[in-house]
Parts: C-alpha cells; structure tokens; sequence
C-alpha cells in the first residue's frame, strides 16, 4: 500500500467530494459539513486549508497511489493549550478495514512532532465508532477516558472518547 499525506491541491476537489457525499462518513464527524457534498464544497475546504495560518492548520489530504481516498488535520489550541492540538480525520467509506488511516495518523503525528513545538495531539472520535478507536490504538494513542454525553449527534446523546498521544522524548 502506498499511503502518503500530502498537501491539498484544488484538483484533488472531485476525489475529495465523493469520498465526503457518503451519509455512512458524514455520521462519524462533527456537524456542520453539507450534505450532499459537493465539489464546489470540497473547493471551498481546500482553499481555506491552503490559506490558513501554517503554524496554527496542519491540514492533509490521505492518498492511495496519488488518489485523495481522506482528508487528515491537526489544528493547534490556544491560550495555556498552544502547545496541544486537535486531531480530526476521515477515509472514504470503500477504504475502511484496510489500515490506511493508521498509516496516515502515524505519518501526520510524525509531521507535526518533528516540525512544531506541539508536545501533545488528541482526538474525540464517537465512543461507538469502533473503527475509528482501534486506528487510534493501533497508532500509538491512549485512551485516557470516556466523555459521558458529550455530543449530541442525529437526534441521539453519545459519548466519547479522548485518546492522546504525547510527544516522544
């Protein structure tokens, strides 16, 4: 397999809008993405990864020989946490079960530690989104609790789950 991240380019808009208009995806991430998706919305995300504050925005596309199957970011928090980032990902739903996403977790953690002075990436992936904790596991992150009622997502109360990685030494 060759998964490699890799900055957005504006032509990656049709790959990244047919992995994205796919209810199945949509339901395991926060609100706020359109649905139908469409490649004007995928335009419109990646011109604003590609001009957003670098310091700050660590935004990727996941490729398969080249092809953007995901999209990965890990965004930098403020006040006493600018040393702490938020990790938020997804893969096309064709592409689950096949340890993509570990491989491109582990290659943006890499990034983002030997490149910035962050010491500690998190994610709060849906508690029953199995899939989605095993490729945090499976990448080195602990979990180091669980968010009781901690989202409100398609009319129901879910918890989550906080998983860490802290830089290595």
């Amino acid at each position: 397999m060759s998964i490699k991240i890799r900055e957005w380019k504006i032509e990656d808009k049709t790959d990244l809008a047919e992995n994205l208009n796919n209810i199945n995806v949509l339901n395991n991430l926060r609100d706020g993405l359109p649905y139908p998706y469409t490649e004007k919305d995928a335009e419109d995300f990646i011109r604003a990864m590609l001009s957003a504050d670098k310091d700050k925005t660590f935004a990727f596309a996941i490729t398969l020989d080249d092809m953007v199957i995901g999209s990965i970011g890990v965004f930098r928090q403020e006040n006493i946490h600018f040393r702490t980032a938020e990790m938020g990902y997804y893969i096309g739903e064709r592409y689950w079960g096949k340890g993509y996403m570990t491989s491109a977790v582990k290659q943006i953690c890499d990034y983002v530690f030997g490149h910035t002075d962050i010491i500690r990436i998190f994610a709060e992936p849906f508690a029953e989104n199995i899939g989605s904790c095993r490729v945090l596991e499976k990448a080195g992150f602990a979990c180091e609790g669980i968010l009781r009622s901690a989202a409100y997502k398609n009319g129901r109360v879910l918890d989550m789950k906080m998983y860490a990685m802290i830089k290595p030494e």
